[in-house]
């Protein structure tokens, strides 16, 4: 709900009255009617008490709670975090678990996944999100570097691999299966080659996965972030995939052509159109905001490449027999290519993806920049002058390197509810 109202009697967590808000509710195709909502205990319910207290939100719109369904906020990766970056510009990126509650609450947001946590972690994890106040919370835990994971998968049994992943998710309690480059940071991690076709493994992955009947599908991070001309390994990856269940993540970081990053290009409309022909796969984007940011991720091998391409500090870790992971301190500038090149290709998924139910908003909260950017993200995708005058502003070759210029739709508030409410609930299966 946004906006100020006055309330008489019991506070909004309570039994409630909301009266004369414009309702926003995609899944019940309520498109903005005036009208009122009835909450006892914290369940929308049918009818109320004729005394019970009510709230006035004439003129304000009311909507479900938003759901972020792949950020990073909890467990080893994020506690290194804070120690490589205690002060700063990119420290003001890792609020702390307390106030990460409350930003996310004053954005509007009831529900979030941290959507990687290896299964040694995850008590720890666990115990900071109790810490996370207001919100709703889970974990997905990650299995595509696991040593007896990867073994099975490697043998195709597939058995054996949905024995290990149904372990995986009732030891870590976790609501869903996190994958990263399965081939690619095994073999890093064993100091040896990668899978020659990485495409076999994650369908093994994703097949194994859906015999457990989970709320969630397979959470997939593909081989090939960031590197330039990616975006043909993730189309033959998405080939492989197609029709097995599976939600696709941060895709624009896989959607690049070119040869080197002097090179780099959007190819996204060419997943956007792979994606509109193939019904079952969702994804999100992991939108890049210009400005700080702190790259964490279990994709140890891109995170190596890329603190040798910045030079910038960077803090690895080795958790034995799970996963490899690398933290970087990183700024995307409106006056590098590589970073206006990335913020364009988001939007352009975003904008060429014509299923909105198919499609979560994320910044891979803080890879992409932090997950309080999401009004500027939003605004961006409601205003084609907005975003062409931020396009008109970045490096002046990134007109010529994206195709963000000639795209003419506008979201609509119902789609902004889809994209940041509705899809994501469904997409969890929530």
């Amino acid at each position: 709900m946004s906006g100020h109202g006055s309330s008489t009697g019991a506070p909004l967590h309570g039994t409630v009255r909301i009266r004369g808000g414009s309702i926003v509710d995609p899944r019940h195709g309520r498109r903005g009617e005036v009208g009122e909502i009835l909450i006892a205990d914290g369940r929308v319910v049918e009818t109320l008490p004729a005394g019970a207290p009510s709230f006035d939100a004439k003129g304000l719109v009311v909507m479900p709670g938003g759901v972020d369904l792949h950020t990073h906020v909890a467990g080893p990766a994020i506690r290194a975090a804070r120690l490589l970056c205690p002060r700063g510009r990119h420290a003001a990126c890792l609020p702390s678990i307390d106030e990460t509650g409350r930003r996310y609450a004053r954005l509007g947001y009831t529900t979030l996944f941290d959507a990687a946590i290896a299964s040694s972690g995850a008590r720890a994890a666990h115990e900071e999100l109790d810490q996370l106040p207001i919100l709703d919370k889970g974990i997905f835990v990650l299995a595509g570097a696991h040593a007896a994971a990867i073994k099975a998968a490697r043998a195709g049994d597939p058995p054996r691999l949905a024995a290990i992943l149904a372990a995986l998710v009732e030891g870590a309690r976790a609501h869903a299966i996190k994958i990263v480059d399965p081939g690619g940071v095994a073999a890093w991690r064993e100091a040896s080659a990668d899978d020659a076709d990485p495409a076999p493994l994650l369908r093994t992955f994703a097949e194994a996965a859906a015999t457990l009947r989970l709320p969630h599908p397979l959470h997939v991070h593909l081989p090939g972030l960031g590197r330039p001309g990616n975006a043909a390994l993730t189309l033959r990856c998405l080939e492989a995939l197609a029709g097995t269940p599976a939600h696709l993540t941060h895709l624009q970081f896989h959607a690049y052509g070119g040869r080197t990053p002097r090179g780099l290009r959007s190819r996204a409309p060419e997943i956007a159109a792979w994606i509109n022909a193939h019904p079952g796969p969702t994804i999100d984007v992991g939108q890049v905001v210009f400005g700080p940011a702190v790259t964490v991720s279990a994709d140890a091998p891109a995170q190596s490449r890329l603190a040798q391409a910045t030079r910038a500090r960077r803090l690895s870790l080795d958790i034995e027999s799970e996963t490899g992971l690398g933290i970087v301190p990183h700024d995307y500038r409106a006056g590098s290519l590589t970073a206006a090149v990335q913020w364009a290709a988001g939007l352009e998924l975003m904008l060429l993806v014509r299923d909105p139910w198919r499609l979560a908003l994320t910044t891979d909260h803080p890879n992409g920049g932090p997950f309080f950017a999401y009004p500027l993200i939003i605004r961006m995708l409601m205003d084609r002058a907005h975003r062409e005058a931020i396009l008109a502003g970045a490096h002046p070759r990134a007109g010529a390197r994206t195709h963000l210029a000639g795209i003419a739709r506008e979201y609509t508030l119902e789609e902004i509810a889809i994209v940041t409410r509705a899809a994501p609930a469904r997409i969890l299966g929530l």
